[in-house]
């Protein structure tokens, strides 16, 4: 989407890394970005600053992936959890169908790459969540606008 911007956090010292790169590139991550802000038991969250290396199955090299956010949580029993979250539309986490016929449209060969590539990434920073003893979870609008949602009060 077109909606992107600079994030200025309320409460940097909860910022882990540079506030003045804090960058958004959907309405969905500003969101969250305010409920990491905001909410009192998110403890430490940073955007952006966890690098994951993957192997692309596109080209076959690592490349670097930049995880959309680190978010270091305490629970209500007093436990501290560790998470990498990505947020994406929920359009884009389903694997596309395939292709109706020999001809494949521009768009189709898109989704299909993009698909390849992120199921790679997420796939990586699960390995690294599972080393690390942190969990990967991956948001969409059904997680962030519901009524049960990560943005409630």
């Amino acid at each position: 989407s077109s909606y992107k911007g600079c994030y200025q956090p309320r409460n940097p010292k909860k910022y882990k890394g540079d506030s003045n790169t804090c960058f958004y590139r959907s309405l969905r991550e500003r969101k969250f970005m305010v409920f990491c802000d905001e909410n009192s038991s998110v403890l430490e969250w940073s955007s952006e600053e966890v690098v994951v290396p993957y192997v692309s199955p596109i080209d076959g090299r690592v490349h670097r992936y930049f995880v959309d956010f680190w978010v270091k949580v305490e629970s209500k029993d007093g436990s501290k959890r560790i998470y990498l979250i990505e947020v994406k539309p929920k359009s884009q986490t389903r694997k596309p169908n395939p292709p109706k016929t020999k001809r494949v449209s521009k768009s189709k060969l898109t989704e299909m790459r993009n698909w390849m590539s992120n199921s790679a990434k997420w796939e990586a920073a699960r390995e690294m969540c599972s080393d690390k003893g942190w969990e990967f979870k991956i948001l969409t609008e059904d997680n962030l606008f519901s009524k049960n949602g990560a943005n409630d009060e």
